[in-house]
């Protein structure tokens, strides 16, 4: 299926999303790529990473921007050139946003691509949940924030918690920023769907807003700086 659905987080930043049902062939007729896309894409050895790849490109054109208005910096973070045309951006929300910057985060899982465009900084991310993240919990959060819960639910908040210090570390995106070392939620529970952290480093604190959702059998985040 094409265009899947958009999240307003709030009236400065939308998120998009693409559920990937179509094969390749499809993508690669239908994606408009600069030249170095089209290189990236062929050093690329799975068909789900080129789905997830292109289906961000098929994001941008679905708000009517392309591969050729988003670059990324040396350090692998994408940005929008600030001569693109906004004003051509479907959504309302975005219409609205007066901010000659804007800021663009990506990302992709299994079968769904997202992006994320905001007139503030904004990281994103988008997990399946899967059980054998429970394996991994006391690697990146405290573990006692998922306990009393059932164990769908463990996976669910888990899930949600990587998503937090994923997108505040794209956010971000400063070399030597640890998981469970300088980024920590505060308390929050499934139902609130939104919650607040800080991230601790270099001597600095920083506070963010998140919000999350669970979209099928996926958890996305989206964080901002407060």
């Amino acid at each position: 299926m094409p265009f899947y659905k958009e999240i307003n987080i709030n009236s400065n930043t939308v998120a998009y999303f693409w559920k990937i049902t179509e094969d390749i062939t499809w993508f690669k007729e239908k994606a408009l790529l600069n030249e170095k896309s089209l290189s990236r894409l062929q050093t690329m050895q799975s068909v789900s990473h080129q789905k997830g790849f292109l289906a961000v490109r098929m994001l941008l054109q679905h708000i009517d921007l392309t591969d050729f208005d988003l670059y990324y910096d040396e350090f692998g973070k994408p940005h929008l050139k600030v001569e693109s045309q906004m004003s051509k951006v479907k959504s309302q929300e975005i219409n609205n946003i007066n901010s000659k910057q804007k800021h663009i985060s990506i990302s992709h899982s299994h079968e769904f691509s997202c992006i994320c465009i905001s007139n503030t900084p904004v990281g994103i991310d988008i997990e399946k949940c899967k059980e054998k993240t429970l394996k991994i919990t006391s690697k990146y959060m405290d573990v006692s924030h998922i306990e009393n819960l059932s164990v769908t639910d463990k996976i669910k908040k888990a899930t949600i918690i990587w998503g937090i210090k994923e997108s505040i570390f794209k956010l971000k995106n400063e070399k030597g920023i640890s998981f469970p070392n300088h980024i920590f939620e505060r308390p929050f529970i499934l139902e609130d769907k939104k919650g607040t952290a800080q991230l601790i480093f270099n001597n600095n604190t920083e506070d963010f807003q998140f919000e999350f959702d669970i979209i099928e059998e996926y958890a996305f985040v989206c964080a901002l700086t407060i």
